[in-house]
């Protein structure tokens, strides 16, 4: 198993630097007064596919060799990776291929086929979504780039903690979002490197929480089809992403449903950002253990920005 370095993630910027945008950092006096902690925001949501995932995306498909990449890349995603991993390949002018659950967001199938990406759809589950991307590799013999369990994307994601620091001048915690853990990886690999002082908190939803139940556990569980709002964290760990949290995350805590769109809201207001709920985990988290963040300098990533604006979760009840 290979597992990416320090030198693999400063390699992976330089290549990705014309196809991403070093993303702000944003602050709130409100929400700093509210927390009683100096909260910095990594906005994420700002990337042209409007997630995170384009740094990792970019870093496998500006890797590849003129053989493979005419045969395109494929992959299977929620959303967000499949957007992010669909511009790459038309930046580059080569074919993609995703597969989705149909129950993703309407937005974030619109962003993949606005790239030039072309959808298969699978059942929400885990079981589901990997037995159809092997129908749709083996037809097309695209190269794999897997969510998060690959380690071009892993050291492609390692780069917003290292813009982030530079951004901020250091930070006492950083906390992101866990669904399979590639941005988490990604920050575990910068940060052991820069600032191994940093802790680094992962943040999940309640309903989705095998991380969590991982990390107190000492191994990996998988659930095959959990149902969070936080539709961006559905999947599970996988060995190199288990690798970096094990090893180097100091916590994982869990937030409710209603306290990710409580989190949600109070950012689209007082960040005045549109972020979607897996992005708002983060910080209902730290609304959520106050004691634990008092008096830090704490860095939140916000992941994704990818919102049905006809499907606001706060227009509907749980």
């Amino acid at each position: 198993m290979h597992i990416p370095t320090y030198e693999d993630m400063l390699k992976a910027h330089e290549r990705i630097k014309p196809y991403i945008r070093r993303t702000p950092v944003r602050t709130s006096d409100y929400l700093n007064e509210l927390t009683g902690s100096e909260l910095f925001f990594k906005c994420e949501n700002f990337q042209e596919p409007g997630a995170f995932k384009v740094r990792g995306a970019a870093n496998a498909v500006f890797g590849l060799d003129e053989e493979q990449a005419k045969k395109g890349v494929a992959t299977h995603s929620s959303g967000n990776h499949a957007s992010c991993l669909s511009y790459a390949a038309m930046r580059r002018g080569i074919p993609c291929n995703v597969v989705m659950p149909h129950t993703a967001p309407q937005a974030k199938k619109d962003t993949v086929r606005r790239y030039g990406g072309k959808i298969t759809e699978c059942e929400p589950s885990t079981t589901s979504r990997e037995a159809t991307f092997a129908k749709v590799e083996a037809e097309t013999g695209g190269d794999f780039v897997h969510p998060y369990n690959d380690p071009r994307v892993i050291a492609g994601q390692g780069t917003c903690s290292k813009e982030f620091l530079e951004q901020t001048d250091g930070l006492d915690i950083v906390v992101a979002p866990i669904g399979g853990g590639g941005m988490v990886s990604g920050t575990c690999l910068t940060l052991s490197s820069l600032a191994p002082e940093t802790k680094i908190i992962a943040a999940e939803p309640e309903q989705a929480d095998d991380a969590y139940r991982s990390f107190k556990a000492g191994h990996i569980i998988a659930d095959d089809a959990p149902k969070t709002i936080a539709d961006g964290l559905l999947v599970p760990l996988k060995d190199r992403t288990w690798h970096f949290v094990s090893k180097y995350v100091n916590e994982i805590y869990t937030a409710s449903d209603q306290e990710i769109i409580d989190a949600m809201k109070l950012t689209w207001k007082h960040l005045r950002i549109v972020m979607e709920p897996s992005s708002a985990v983060p910080l209902a988290i730290v609304l959520k253990n106050l004691e634990v963040f008092k008096g830090k300098r704490v860095g939140l990533i916000i992941t994704g920005g990818n919102v049905d604006l006809d499907k606001l979760p706060w227009l509907n009840k749980i």
